[in-house]
């Protein structure tokens, strides 16, 4: 039987990427969304023409704790394991210090946050019954040192991904692997709508001077996920960004 991944927040950009990683390399995948049902849809329908492996698709608002049992009750029931979780969702809203709101941040730290402890709480104990797994949690180089004032609410999120991580591995040892994968600027869809002269301006701070396409990035995910003997660890993935 193929092994199982839960991918959340994989309707697009770079769960989407990772989901059809995964499925490339004969994983069973669980395609989680909120709001982008088309889009969830069309990518289920990609990777059943490509891939031979199954799908299922699951709606779910991570930040709920009874959509997150939801999450791994239809994908035990439907498969009877669970190898993979990347806690992929997250959401960003960008704005000037005198914009930012308390909802706005509380929201951010609802999905980005809290949503990724509720799916390490409960699919990694069900992952430790089982007796293996591995969890990739995503945060952001915003967490470490890529600093952007506009997003200190993501970014204080991010840094808290990073916190959680330390503390499940802890927890989990030694039957569930938990890393953090940290990624820089990545050509998503959210992200081509940016200014082209910010993008230019944030390319000269960046060693291989671009912005990572997903594949790149869902890349190192299945290798973090998949590696024997890495655990604890925040690999980042920015292509060397540096101030200057």
């Amino acid at each position: 039987m193929n092994k199982v991944a839960i991918i959340t927040g994989s309707s697009k950009g770079l769960g989407a990427a990772t989901a059809k990683y995964f499925a490339k390399n004969n994983y069973n995948v669980v395609i989680n969304y909120v709001s982008s049902e088309d889009k969830a849809k069309e990518l289920e329908q990609e990777i059943k023409d490509n891939y031979k492996v199954e799908t299922l698709l699951i709606k779910a608002d991570i930040s709920k704790e009874e959509d997150v049992l939801k999450l791994l009750n239809e994908t035990k029931n439907k498969w009877g394991r669970i190898d993979v979780l990347v806690n992929n969702a997250g959401i960003a809203i960008d704005t000037t210090l005198e914009d930012k709101t308390v909802d706005n941040f509380r929201r951010i730290l609802d999905v980005n946050l809290i949503g990724t402890f509720l799916c390490c709480k409960h699919v990694g104990t069900y992952m430790k019954e089982q007796g293996y797994g591995s969890i990739v949690n995503i945060s952001s180089n915003t967490a470490i040192d890529s600093f952007y004032p506009y997003s200190m609410d993501y970014d204080a999120s991010k840094a808290g991904v990073i916190s959680l991580t330390h503390n499940f591995a802890i927890e989990y040892a030694p039957i569930v692997k938990v890393n953090t994968v940290a990624p820089g600027w990545i050509n998503t869809e959210m992200n081509k709508e940016l200014d082209e002269d910010y993008i230019k301006e944030e390319c000269k701070h960046i060693m291989l001077n671009r912005f990572a396409e997903p594949e790149e990035i869902a890349e190192t995910i299945y290798f973090t996920a998949t590696s024997s003997y890495l655990n604890d660890s925040i690999i980042k993935v920015d292509g060397g960004r540096y101030l200057c």
